[in-house]
């Protein structure tokens, strides 16, 4: 393992890159805060990203509007940098509906969530990653600016194990389960562990593996990695450092926790009946004392994420821990897509506000559960030193940081002017590839035409993407292709995020031709074996 990335490609920058490596490379270390790689499609900006981090030796974060495009950064940046950790951040929630309250129909709206146990892994592979060395590239979504515990309580949770060391069993067990460790005698599920008289086998939260530690008396006398179902030894280690089963880690002791929020639960009593809502107080009265009996007894009780402030003591208004702080000061952060990723980043902190205002207003949460939140824009920004935005078609925020209006190299686009002041522009294809030929055809008799373009496609063997307006007529054309014999799948929004990666591999690899989805131009895929997009209607 080394601290200095090293870029593996058998192709070397060609066209508008080098020019483009230097000027961003230059500008980090001139410490400009922000800058603009203008690139048109095609244009190999991942590769220009990858020189500027192998030449920099920094860490990064790589921001993405959706998780499609993040697990394809993921890969590509996997394929450039084999020998360095790159790694996927992404909400864990294969579904997920949010705690909320409708007053204009007196609903409300339990919480309900189906967490992916893999994106799971794969997040706290990333935070260990962080934790444990400089050359680290993570490529996340916009989960990356929501509630994730301090780093510094994360690392207070984890625990040394070294061969031939003194620890009393027991002592080693309460630890575990002291950093949300559960133990399952009968089944190690990951976050579980399970103990057979002398032996302990854990299922650590960012491993595929097992680990088996085997204890003679007081004295840990053996660390295995073990294959979690064959039981195969794949390695025997001398030491190993236990993550937390969880990034949200408390070590305050509890009941001083509980205290605060008996205090605040008490004003917040007060306050409501003295506006006259009595029933709204009988509830929240109801609701938060269970959860506190719930925390007391058990240590967690459902929603504990509301109580996130008050357990970690954080003043109010204070921003929640977060992905970015879990890097270190000099870090490079890239926006990918940056017109939409940044105002997606802009949009959250309000539609989250609001949601939990209902709440609060109505007796089903405290006001601290609205610090459970994810950062404001201006909160964001503070927390970056370095930013490259990477798009086609800059959006206004991006170009505010970066053009000089009264600069003398001027650079006009669409009937607009501005300076050229901090944007590298990549319009070169180093392929040679030109834009695509564009046709526009009637409705009528779409299909057939649409199956006759197909036919011309695949008889090259290359493949097609066809583009529409719902999910529901994804799946009926999906159909309709696939009653003509074509080999055929359709993407949307209901397919789960790992799985969409799968059927983007099978269809780069030939396992089917062609492809239906709704979105799939907005996604910043790269695809090379498709020659031909059809946009319906």
């Amino acid at each position: 393992m080394s601290d200095k990335f090293e870029l593996v490609s058998s192709f070397q920058p060609s066209g508008d890159q080098p020019k483009a490596i230097d000027t961003l490379v230059e500008g980090v270390r001139s410490d400009k805060s922000t800058q603009i790689l203008l690139g048109v499609t095609g244009s190999g900006k991942t590769f220009t990203i990858a020189n500027v981090i192998a030449q920099l030796n920094r860490p990064a974060l790589i921001l993405a509007h959706n998780k499609t495009l993040a697990a394809q950064l993921c890969a590509e940046f996997r394929s450039f940098f084999p020998n360095n950790a790159v790694e996927y951040f992404v909400s864990y929630y294969d579904y997920y509906q949010p705690e909320a309250y409708v007053p204009s129909r007196d609903v409300y709206i339990e919480k309900e969530a189906d967490i992916n146990e893999e994106i799971e892994r794969l997040r706290h592979s990333a935070t260990r990653s962080l934790l444990m060395r400089r050359d680290t590239i993570i490529v996340a979504s916009v989960s990356c600016i929501y509630g994730l515990g301090l780093p510094e309580d994360y690392c207070r949770g984890v625990i040394s194990m070294t061969v031939g060391e003194e620890i009393d069993r027991s002592v080693f067990l309460h630890r575990l389960q002291r950093v949300r460790y559960e133990r399952n005698d009968v089944e190690v599920k990951r976050g579980f562990f399970r103990v057979k008289g002398e032996v302990i086998d854990l299922f650590p939260s960012w491993e595929e593996t097992l680990l088996r530690f085997t204890f003679f008396g007081d004295e840990l006398e053996s660390i295995l990695r073990m294959h979690p179902v064959s039981g195969e030894v794949l390695e025997t280690l001398t030491q190993i450092d236990i993550f937390p089963a969880t990034h949200y880690v408390v070590h305050d002791d509890m009941t001083t926790a509980l205290d605060r929020i008996q205090k605040e639960l008490k004003d917040q009593l007060s306050s409501l009946r003295k506006r006259g809502l009595d029933f709204e107080a009988k509830r929240l009265e109801q609701r938060t004392r269970y959860d506190m009996e719930m925390m007391a007894e058990m240590g967690y009780c459902k929603g504990i994420e509301n109580y996130a402030r008050q357990l970690a003591n954080r003043p109010p208004g204070e921003p929640p821990g977060v992905l970015l702080d879990f890097f270190p000061d000099d870090f490079l952060v890239i926006v990918d897509e940056s017109h939409a990723t940044l105002p997606q980043i802009r949009g959250m902190y309000n539609g989250d506000q609001s949601r939990k205002q209902s709440l609060v207003d109505y007796g089903f949460r405290l006001p601290s559960a609205k610090d459970n939140r994810p950062l404001k824009f201006d909160e964001f920004i503070t927390k970056v030193n370095h930013m490259i935005c990477v798009s086609a078609t800059p959006g206004d925020w991006e170009l505010s940081r970066c053009v000089k209006p009264d600069h003398e190299d001027v650079i006009q686009r669409d009937g607009d002017m501005w300076g050229s002041y901090d944007i590298s522009e990549q319009l070169i294809r180093p392929t040679g590839l030109l834009d695509p030929l564009v046709s526009i055809r009637e409705t009528h008799g779409q299909m057939d035409d649409l199956l006759a373009e197909i036919s011309k496609v695949l008889d090259q063997n290359q493949r097609v993407l066809v583009t529409t307006l719902t999910k529901k007529m994804s799946e009926d054309v999906t159909d309709f292709l696939s009653e003509k014999g074509l080999k055929v799948r359709y993407l949307h929004s209901d397919i789960k995020a790992l799985e969409r990666v799968d059927i983007l591999h099978d269809l780069r690899s030939g396992v089917f031709d062609v492809l239906v989805g709704v979105n799939l131009l907005r996604e910043g895929l790269d695809l090379p074996e498709v020659s031909l997009v059809a946009i319906l209607d």
